[in-house]
């Protein structure tokens, strides 16, 4: 079932649990996310992120995508994740994303706002919902960085700034920017996690979002969740199951392996490390 997250992300306040946003840079990633939700029948976030563009192209994955969420038994919303450009996330929402998120946290307050406006007006149009991004969040996509390398408090998200850039916008979902980064950590993160209670009280029950949350500990997680966040974006350790499921299928058939006998082996590391992630958003010890 094909839908927006803001139905799903109220229910998870309600129920003071995380949705998760499983990215897809594959079609065997995407097939995963979906077994894995309708094995736990839990809604989810199917997200293309702009930086997997190389892997798979938005005019590739989108009807992939919008496809997989209407056939779906659970309720799946196909979402743009860190979308660059206002003309990226209008190519998303003419393919029928149903949320997008518009990344312009690297730019000025004045300048994200706007722009971010500009994007809840076109999506609220066509029926869909908008994240966006405040404070800004160190990539280390390769693993090369030590977090010694960056003080996290020149990335967090101000809850004041906060607060005005919500009115300011009318978005529906906002990512925050407590300590964590993008990619694989090489060192113990320092999560501040009043950031994320300070930034709540300010902007009242709008869901957060956690973006580089790949390689925390449960215990992190699971007050990340109780502080407010509703929904967690999660695809490093899904991607490194599945190469996990690569490396067995060929150490165990080095001989006249097929494509096929990868891709399937992938999906189901895959799927079953979803299913680990949902457990995990609920509230549950995994």
């Amino acid at each position: 079932m094909l839908v927006n997250m803001k139905e799903m992300l109220r229910e998870a306040e309600a129920r003071k649990i995380a949705v998760g946003g499983f990215n897809c840079a594959t079609l065997e990633s995407a097939r995963a996310a979906v077994a894995a939700a309708e094995a736990m029948n839990m809604p989810f976030i199917l997200q293309h992120a702009e930086v997997h563009e190389e892997y798979i192209p938005l005019e590739l994955a989108g009807p992939i995508m919008v496809t997989l969420a209407q056939n779906a038994k659970v309720p799946v919303c196909v979402h743009l994740d860190h979308g660059s450009s206002l003309e990226y996330v209008t190519r998303a929402l003419r393919l029928g994303f149903t949320s997008v998120m518009y990344d312009a946290s690297g730019k000025s307050f004045e300048e994200n706002a706007a722009e971010t406006a500009t994007v809840v007006r076109m999506a609220h149009a066509v029926g869909a919902t908008v994240e966006a991004e405040l404070g800004n969040m160190p990539h280390n996509l390769k693993g090369e960085m030590e977090l010694s390398e960056y003080k996290p408090e020149d990335f967090y998200t101000v809850p004041e700034d906060a607060k005005k850039f919500v009115d300011l916008t009318g978005v529906d979902a906002l990512a925050i920017s407590f300590g964590t980064v993008h990619g694989v950590y090489k060192a113990t993160p320092k999560l501040n996690f009043d950031i994320v209670r300070k930034v709540r009280q300010a902007v009242g029950e709008l869901p957060l979002v956690m973006h580089g949350g790949s390689g925390l500990s449960q215990e992190d997680y699971h007050t990340a969740i109780a502080c407010g966040i509703r929904k967690i974006n999660y695809y490093t350790y899904e991607a490194m199951a599945g190469g996990r499921g690569t490396y067995q299928v060929v150490k165990d058939k080095p001989e006249g392996l097929q494509f096929h006998d990868v891709a399937m082996k992938a999906t189901e590391f895959m799927t079953e490390d979803v299913k680990r992630a949902i457990r995990l958003f609920m509230g549950e010890k995994v």
